[in-house]
């Protein structure tokens, strides 16, 4: 549970809800520990198990006193107000008193408790599973929503980040590359063919969607530097309209690129008001840059509100000497 929640509240910053323990144990981890945003579920796993830190262990003991309980809580008609105020081992008797439960407990041992699965929702469970993860998750996401009503993306948010299909769009600017050089907009870097990346402006953990004004190229190592992080404002987006209204241009004059356009455009650009907002003919660069900044600054501010962090990127003068060579 704690490792599901991982994603949800570090990598995309989603809020659980008022003085939520779940939320507030992983956040109180990212800070004692080194685990990346989207860290593997098996290393959360590994950590938890070994982790000795008092704080971890009592908000843990909250969760196992709570969650294994209370999730039946709605099927239960003796257990209610103040029934819940007893001991750990009273509340065992009152809840094995119930009646059709999903499940019963036969110990009680802290993370080692262990209970005892009804047969008859063994075999509804079994046979509905498909429809009960689909009933689960829809709830979830309602949940989530309400929690979160300025965050886009909410269903692609219950679990680790998958790997983006960006083939379209790093093709179309390896074309651009072979007609004129193209400078990244973070570090003035030459791009080249072999270390092209394509990078979401506005961190696709927060915007869930591959759209093309949002998407350009940069370097391997600066993407990866940049993580998912907000590119500071004032710095990067003149330089990103600079280099977004070259695109536009070349989409323009030369035929082969305007079709390497539309083939990105199919799967990456899917509001046409957009569209023609944006990449319509005919517009000189300060209609281009106004256009894109009123769609790509309110998704900026919103995540910037959800607490996504401002970055700027550092200069390795060792790694500038070398690309000037």
């Amino acid at each position: 549970m704690i490792a599901d929640a991982w994603y949800m509240v570090v990598e995309y910053h989603l809020n659980l809800g008022p003085r939520d323990t779940l939320e507030s144990l992983v956040l109180y981890l990212r800070q004692i520990s080194q685990m990346k945003s989207a860290e593997k579920k098996e290393t959360i796993i590994a950590y938890l198990k070994d982790c000795k830190d008092k704080e971890v262990l009592r908000q843990k003991r909250i969760l196992t006193r709570n969650v294994p309980y209370r999730i039946q809580a709605p099927f239960m008609n003796k257990v209610k107000g103040e029934a819940w105020k007893v001991s750990e081992g009273e509340l065992i008797a009152k809840i094995n008193q119930e009646r059709r439960l999903m499940y019963y407990f036969e110990k009680q041992d802290g993370l080692q408790t262990k209970i005892h699965l009804s047969p008859e929702w063994f075999m509804y469970i079994d046979k509905n599973r498909a429809i009960i993860k689909g009933w689960l998750q829809y709830n979830m996401i309602m949940y989530l929503q309400r929690r979160n009503p300025s965050v886009p993306g909410i269903a692609d948010k219950l679990y680790p980040p998958q790997e983006r299909k960006l083939d379209k769009v790093k093709k179309y600017w390896k074309l651009l590359l072979e007609l004129r050089p193209v400078y990244e907009i973070y570090g003035h870097l030459q791009l080249s063919v072999k270390d092209i990346s394509i990078d979401h402006f506005v961190p696709w953990s927060y915007v869930a969607h591959d759209e093309f004004w949002n998407l350009h190229p940069t370097t391997r190592s600066i993407n990866s530097s940049k993580s998912n992080h907000l590119p500071d404002w004032n710095i990067y987006f003149p330089q990103l309209a600079q280099l977004e209204y070259f695109s536009y241009e070349m989409i323009w004059k030369y035929d082969s690129v305007h079709a390497e356009f539309e083939k990105c455009a199919r799967e990456h650009l899917n509001d046409d008001m957009v569209r023609i907002k944006i990449y319509r003919q005919g517009q000189d660069f300060v209609k281009f840059t106004n256009a894109l900044e009123e769609i790509i600054q309110p998704v900026y501010q919103s995540a910037k509100n959800c607490g996504f962090k401002n970055w700027v990127y550092e200069v390795n003068p060792i790694h500038n000497y070398k690309s000037s060579e």
